[in-house]
């Protein structure tokens, strides 16, 4: 299929609420990803463009090394209001967002990484469609799945 301009490009980021950002940004800087940007966003227009009124927020944006296209991890620290928390957020049969997958050179290497750092899998290496995969418990509880093609 031919790309035209209406079409989408490439995944550009994700955003994660956290309540620790430095612990984020450590489980984050394990695969790869560096603080670019790190600021206060508040009052107009982000109260509005979130549909947050009287939000006050840390946004920090880390980018994956080298990846092309840019890949981002945007993570924001709520001041104000507080964060909601989602009871449901580790259930992978719940309607909505499930997981975010990153593709790795080396998954067993990857994992190592991330549990010498106090990261824990959610399950264990599997094969499937000609991968290897990997659940990790996120930030938050957020699922990151790492993916290596064999």
């Amino acid at each position: 299929m031919q790309r035209t301009a209406e079409m989408v490009k490439n995944f550009d980021h994700l955003t994660i609420v956290v309540r620790d950002v430095e612990r984020a940004k450590a489980f984050f800087g394990i695969l790869g990803f560096v603080e670019t940007v790190s600021t206060v966003i508040s009052g107009p227009p982000f109260d509005s463009y979130m549909g947050v009124p009287g939000i006050e927020a840390e946004h920090v944006t880390l980018v994956l090394q080298d990846a092309l296209p840019r890949t981002e991890i945007q993570l924001l620290r709520y001041r104000h209001p507080e964060p909601l928390p989602d009871p449901n957020i580790r259930d992978l049969h719940k309607l909505g967002f499930n997981h975010v997958c990153f593709a790795v050179d080396d998954i067993a290497a990857e994992v190592a990484k991330l549990r010498a750092g106090g990261y824990c899998t959610r399950n264990e290496i599997m094969d499937f469609h000609f991968r290897k995969l990997v659940f990790v418990e996120g930030p938050e509880g957020v699922t990151i799945e790492l993916a290596q093609w064999v």
